[in-house]
């Protein structure tokens, strides 16, 4: 056996995780009748067990009120994205009112560049991370060219140097300070979908607000994920899945941040829709759109119930662990143990085999542990999924494995190493 005593570690470290019962409220994928090691929830988080109940409860009220049940029963559906709001919320620190659930990522993410991403004269630039997640890539290209500008001058990356795989902050503010009065917008990923970096999102803030830019930021890979607090770092906007980190299902819903000291600024444009337009006044159907309150002032079209059930489902889950904290304290200690792993089976193999590129100081990464396999790198993903170990394959011989802790435990994280030692004396 590998990492002698390694196996009574991590049962013991098990033991006394006060967590460990989460596990129990999700569902696992099989192969050939055994539950797979799932460390694929940085793409897709796992179905937790009431999310059957919490869809038949909408379908219920579909059934027995039909159209009545946008205001009757239980959770009527004109309200149901409130209670969401206030489970939400905490997850990325933030009032109810600065967030709320609706559309697709990529779709919120250009509703809040339409409002956000306003050039002018000389300030037309912005700034992001090279390497961000291509829906990304895209959608900037894509409103950069909207308004008339070339993205080959407008758009402004951040790469890491030479021979290095991720980013130093002092490279990304330094950026910042040097287009100066050129940047309209600084717009990150939270937690960079390839290496795992988590970026220090207060001193991009910081760095941006100085320059004069707005500044937001896409947390796919950061929310429900590591600790947020977007309000208290004066964060303009942002946007997020809830499909990964949060188990929402594939396709689930997304949700916005807007910080509150935008809320009265009558100048921010917005592409408006019924559902955006002030509650209290929606149904008198009049001309003129006048915003809703808070960031339901940026909803389009109506209440999404059916994906907002499912996310629902997966956020009572977090608010019994105690949200983000907990999480976080065990995610690092998953992390810090599947470091160690790793670094045994290059020892027990004599050589690095597997080059960990997501940043070794626990601060600046999240659930996420990628790593670069030298040789056979696609026969070893392979053969790790043969083998009940169910990770994520990135091109060209990355793989990315993400102790989630809701449900993976540091039993999973030892059965990984073992799995790979083995495969690596097999195959190499």
């Amino acid at each position: 056996m590998i990492f002698e005593n390694n196996l009574a570690f991590a049962r013991n470290m098990d033991q006394q995780d006060p967590l460990r019962e989460l596990r129990n409220e999700f569902l696992f994928p099989q192969q050939n009748g055994k539950p797979f090691i799932y460390l694929c929830g940085n793409s897709l988080g796992l179905q937790p067990k009431t999310a059957r109940s919490h869809i038949g409860q909408q379908l219920d009220n579909w059934h027995n009120l039909a159209v009545e049940g946008w205001f009757e029963g239980k959770s009527p559906w004109m309200f149901y994205h409130k209670e969401i709001k206030k489970l939400m919320a905490p997850i990325v620190g933030a009032s109810p009112q600065e967030v709320c659930p609706m559309n697709t990522l990529t779709v919120n993410l250009h509703l809040l560049m339409v409002s956000f991403y306003q050039p002018s004269g000389k300030r037309f630039k912005i700034i992001m991370e090279a390497g961000a997640f291509p829906s990304d890539q895209y959608a900037i290209e894509s409103q950069v060219r909207f308004h008339g500008y070339d993205p080959k001058e407008a758009i402004i990356e951040v790469a890491p140097k030479a021979g290095e795989h991720t980013l130093r902050t002092a490279d990304i503010v330094a950026a910042i300070a040097g287009q100066g009065d050129e940047i309209a917008l600084v717009l990150f990923g939270g937690v960079n979908y390839f290496t795992g970096q988590w970026y220090d999102m207060p001193a991009i803030t910081k760095a941006g607000h100085a320059a004069g830019a707005i500044v937001g930021f896409d947390l796919a890979h950061a929310a429900g994920n590591v600790p947020l607090q977007l309000h208290n770092w004066d964060v303009d906007f942002a946007c997020w899945c809830s499909y990964k980190y949060q188990n929402s299902g594939p396709g689930g819903i997304s949700a916005i941040f807007v910080h509150e000291k935008h809320f009265q600024d009558e100048r921010i444009n917005r592409f408006a829709g019924w559902w955006g337009y002030q509650e209290q006044e929606r149904f008198k159907m009049t001309k003129g759109f006048v915003p809703e309150a808070g960031a339901d002032g940026w909803q389009v079209s109506c209440t999404q119930v059916i994906p907002m059930s499912l996310y629902y489902a997966s956020l009572r889950i977090f608010e019994k662990a105690g949200f983000i904290a907990p999480l976080r304290e065990k995610s690092q200690k998953l992390t810090a143990y599947l470091f160690y792993v790793i670094a045994e089976v290059n020892k027990s193999l004599g050589e690095e085999q597997y080059q960990i590129i997501t940043p070794g100081t626990i601060e600046d990464r999240g659930a996420q542990v990628s790593i670069v396999a030298r040789q056979k790198a696609r026969e070893v993903f392979n053969t790790l999924m043969a083998n009940n170990i169910l990770g994520d394959w990135r091109e060209p011989n990355v793989i990315r494995l993400s102790p989630v802790p809701l449900y993976n435990s540091f039993e999973d994280v030892f059965i990984t190493g073992e799995q790979l030692l083995k495969i690596s004396k097999e195959l190499i």
